[in-house]
Formats: structure tokens, C-alpha cells, sequence
């Protein structure tokens, strides 16, 4: 699975939350690439990316994040619970 997004020089912008919420809304599960320069503003993008999408961080390696969120109508894909 490639990145569907990146994270560039302007950061976390109105427009980019658009495509991202678009992005999920179709895929449901998404890489997102973040391009920042230390780990501390990585992991505070990546924070940001999850919290104005509603979406769950389920992993990270390096500078790439995979988000989930559930179709509103129709999800593909169902996350188990935790136990």
C-alpha cells in the first residue's frame, strides 16, 4: 500500500484535511506520508491528521501513519475489538 497523502512543507492545512477526510471516506485505510524534519513534529502531525478526521492511528513506521475510519454507509472493513 503507497501513501495516499503527504504531509508537506505547509502542514496541516484546511485543504489537506479535505482530501484526507475524502481519502478515507473511499479507502477507509490510508498511509499518509509526513514530511517533517524530527520525530516530535511527526508525532504531532500525525496527532492532528487522527483527531480532525476522526480517525484511528493504527500504525506508524517512520514518517509514514496508516489511518482507519469507517464509511458512513456501507464499511468494507471492520477492526476488531479490543480485548
Amino acid at each position: 500500500m503507497k501513501p495516499v497523502i503527504t504531509v508537506g512543507d505547509k502542514g496541516v492545512t484546511d485543504a489537506l484535511i479535505s482530501e484526507l477526510n475524502g481519502a478515507l471516506e473511499h479507502h477507509e485505510l490510508i498511509k499518509v506520508k509526513v514530511r517533517a524534519g524530527n520525530r516530535d513534529t511527526r508525532d504531532e502531525t500525525i496527532g492532528i491528521l487522527a483527531e480532525k478526521s476522526a480517525a484511528e492511528l493504527i500504525s506508524r513506521v517512520g514518517n509514514i501513519a496508516t489511518l482507519y475510519k469507517a464509511r458512513r454507509k456501507d464499511p468494507k472493513i471492520v477492526l476488531p475489538k479490543a480485548g
